[in-house]
């Protein structure tokens, strides 16, 4: 049996393309940070140390003849990205964000039953295997978003803005408010197979 997530855990990762309020639980991930334009070289480098340590997770752990307490095999969860600016950009903002003002945590979830010292194993494995002096910022992390508005969005990286407008006035009605402008973006298409127009990524932020 497998755990996938595109079924099981619909409301977390497939909401509608209307906001929604929801109470996201604590979960474990590996993440890493960095600061700049996601359009630059550097920031699919992240993106690919990342990765390379959620499928070495996954697959040696699926090899092992022992294995934890509640284990089941897992499709790999999708990357996700919580993003700022920096308190320069903050200090100076005049409504317009410039991406090399960003700063971010990207992380892909971990199933329950992973703990810390096995990443440390596999972290270990995976400087071995694949160098990559990234490798030393990649974390294991608990993180809760706790409550939050959260959409679908479909399209263009660049027109969220139109949605966190729209995700803003559903809080408004509920009597809610927007604890900042940081939010988490969780990425449901490979930017660099699909369509802008058909890119399809989860919108959440903190009330």
């Amino acid at each position: 049996m497998k755990h996938e997530w595109r079924k099981k855990e619909k409301s977390i990762y497939l909401p509608k393309n209307k906001p929604e309020l929801i109470d996201i639980p604590a979960y474990k991930f590996i993440t890493i940070r960095g600061a700049g334009n996601p359009n630059s070289e550097i920031f699919g480098d992240y993106i690919g140390v990342l990765c390379s340590m959620a499928y070495a997770i996954k697959m040696n752990l699926k090899k092992q003849d022992s294995k934890p307490q509640d284990y089941m095999d897992w499709t790999v969860y999708p990357l996700e990205g919580v993003w700022d600016i920096t308190e320069k950009a903050k200090q100076n903002f005049d409504g317009q964000i410039n991406k090399d003002d960003l700063i971010f945590n990207l992380m892909i979830r971990q199933p329950d039953f992973i703990d810390e010292t096995y990443f440390d194993e596999m972290l270990a494995i995976t400087k071995k295997k694949k160098p990559n002096i990234l490798l030393d910022q990649v974390e294991f992390e608990t993180i809760s978003d706790g409550k939050c508005v959260q959409m679908m969005h479909v399209g263009s990286y660049d027109n969220e803005p139109a949605s966190f407008q729209i995700m803003e006035e559903f809080a408004n009605s509920q009597g809610l408010i927007r604890k900042s402008k940081v939010h988490r973006e969780i990425y449901l298409s490979d930017f660099r197979k699909v369509e802008e127009e058909k890119l399809k990524t989860v919108l959440r932020f903190w009330v």
